[in-house]
């Protein structure tokens, strides 16, 4: 490096905004590195605080994927839709790949496994899980979607808890809503998948959806519970952020996420997986759009606050 301020964009290129921010005397820099970390972190409960050192398209991407804070917060974010969400999370993906940071990427694998049972019922809902919009059929008569201690129900006992709390979560103050978002809403995703793809004593639940939109629904939703239980997402139970001490190398992510495709390669949605389309794990990306439904890429909205940053220095 030449200079300061040659060492300052080499960083800014590489994403690494934390780094930068601690360094930089400009406090607009300091301010514009702390929205990027935060997008990097995938710290959505903060993603739409505003800052005059970013401009406003940035923070409009952003805000596509922020979860509210209360239940009646405006816009909805996330819960009006998760695929902005997801482009971010496979941008994460791609750049902590590039840069061998492979327990936060495991990480962000693991979070895209949690709530892509989501993704594959926004088509059919018309949101992406907001309880403030369940349909009424979730809780028609005979259905058992939120009973607790049902033994007819599939649902484990955590996810008859957090089903049952989805019901009425909209009506709590933004205190209880920020409780259930940080420990429950997960398992509600999973528990609609089991709804709709594995239940093996139907309720009525599920019967708002017509049959042939179920059947493919049915079809994104089994794929999406197969994922979270592949060899790459349980890859997080080795790393830091899981309950071991071990990294996976490079190497063993690789492996992991092929014997994943091959775990997946079931029916047309999870076939695919097996598609070479240029992302460091080949195929992510479209088996992502094949669960949603709709085609996904990899956001650039990272990409744009480096650019931006970059700018900054060079001024």
């Amino acid at each position: 490096m030449e200079t300061t301020r040659d060492l300052f964009v080499a960083l800014a290129r590489r994403y690494a905004f934390a780094d930068l921010g601690a360094l930089t005397p400009s406090p607009q820099i300091a301010e514009a590195c702390e929205f990027g970390q935060r997008l990097l972190s995938l710290d959505a409960e903060d993603f739409a605080v505003d800052t005059k050192a970013v401009p406003a398209d940035l923070k409009r991407q952003a805000r596509a994927c922020h979860m509210p804070q209360t239940p009646r917060e405006q816009p909805r974010g996330a819960l009006e839709s998760l695929r902005p969400a997801f482009g971010l999370l496979l941008e994460v993906i791609a750049i902590r790949w590039h840069r061998r940071e492979l327990s936060p990427m495991i990480a962000a694998v693991h979070i895209a496994g949690e709530y892509l049972p989501l993704l594959a019922f926004e088509p059919r809902l018309g949101h992406a899980g907001d309880p403030a919009r369940w349909p009424a059929g979730l809780n028609a008569p005979e259905s058992r979607f939120g009973v607790i201690g049902d033994r007819e129900c599939d649902h484990t006992k955590s996810e008859q808890s957090a089903a049952n709390r989805t019901l009425r979560v909209a009506g709590e103050p933004p205190q209880g809503w920020r409780a259930y978002f940080d420990r429950q809403h997960s398992q509600v995703a999973g528990a609609l998948a089991v709804c709709v793809a594995t239940c093996r004593n139907p309720c009525t639940a599920m019967d708002w959806i017509e049959p042939g939109p179920r059947a493919d629904l049915q079809a994104r939703a089994r794929t999406a519970l197969a994922f979270a239980d592949t060899p790459l997402v349980r890859l997080r139970h080795a790393a830091p952020v899981g309950h071991g001490f071990g990294v996976p190398s490079p190497e063993e992510v690789l492996e992991a996420w092929e014997r994943s495709r091959t775990a997946l390669d079931k029916n047309p949605v999870g076939a695919a997986a097996t598609q070479d389309d240029g992302f460091p794990l080949p195929g992510l990306p479209s088996l992502f759009g094949a669960v949603a439904a709709v085609p996904l890429a990899p956001s650039t909205l990272l990409e744009g606050v480096s650019r931006h940053v970059v700018s900054l220095i060079e001024r």
